[in-house]
């Protein structure tokens, strides 16, 4: 059986709301910076002339919105999820998706993007959770109304699902279509921002409350 365990106690009386999202943000930066320090240097032996970039306009197809989360499928394509919608690049332009005719997103508040090793787009959005393979949109009706603010595939191809909501948040797991949720009972307060997966293969899952570790086995 696995379990979940928290680790710290993060919520304090008097805080604001604002105040608490901050807070789960600067953790979740924390955690990448602590176990991945090597991902953030740069290369001592190159001079700053030595390193290239490339911009792209608003007039090659970019957003006026700010990008909140940027994926990669295993297409190539780049996924960027923006306040305004979600937007494919392919190293050139960046076009906005468009759904199938009939349907839609939760919200077009874009919040989280991953890309699964099967192909799949999940998207996170401001109200709720949607996934896009093989030119169909799905929906999961168990996370509306959660604003979905990270989404982590672990080393077993279960996709992990962090969700935000003012009464209670929710942690989701999806494995074979089943989805199966967490923090019903409140555990995580008003939801859960980061997620991490160590290379024990532990989740770890900053909420409101504090950080909380999933261990399996």
């Amino acid at each position: 059986m696995s379990a979940m365990s928290r680790h710290r106690v993060g919520l304090q009386p008097g805080r604001s709301l604002r105040a608490d999202r901050r807070r789960s943000a600067v953790m979740a930066a924390c955690m990448l910076l602590v176990c991945r320090a090597d991902g953030v240097a740069l290369n001592p032996s190159l001079d700053v002339s030595q390193y290239a970039h490339a911009s792209w306009k608003i007039s090659e197809g970019f957003s006026e919105g700010i990008i909140r989360s940027i994926a990669q499928t295993a297409d190539g394509y780049l996924w960027l999820g923006t306040e305004f919608g979600l937007r494919r690049f392919d190293g050139v332009r960046a076009v906005p998706w468009e759904p199938p005719l009939g349907q839609h997103l939760p919200s077009s508040d874009i919040r989280s993007l991953q890309g699964a090793r099967d192909g799949r787009l999940w998207i996170g959005t401001f109200n709720g959770l949607a996934s896009w393979k093989d030119r169909e949109l799905t929906r999961y009706p168990e996370l509306d109304g959660q604003t979905i603010e990270a989404l982590l595939e672990d080393r077993e191809g279960t996709i992990w699902v962090a969700g935000w909501a003012p009464s209670t948040g929710r942690l989701c797991s999806i494995q074979n279509g089943n989805i199966q949720c967490y923090g019903e009972d409140g555990r995580f307060g008003s939801g859960v921002t980061p997620l991490y997966e160590d290379s024990g293969g532990n989740l770890w899952a900053g909420g409101m409350t504090g950080v909380w570790r999933w261990k399996p086995g």
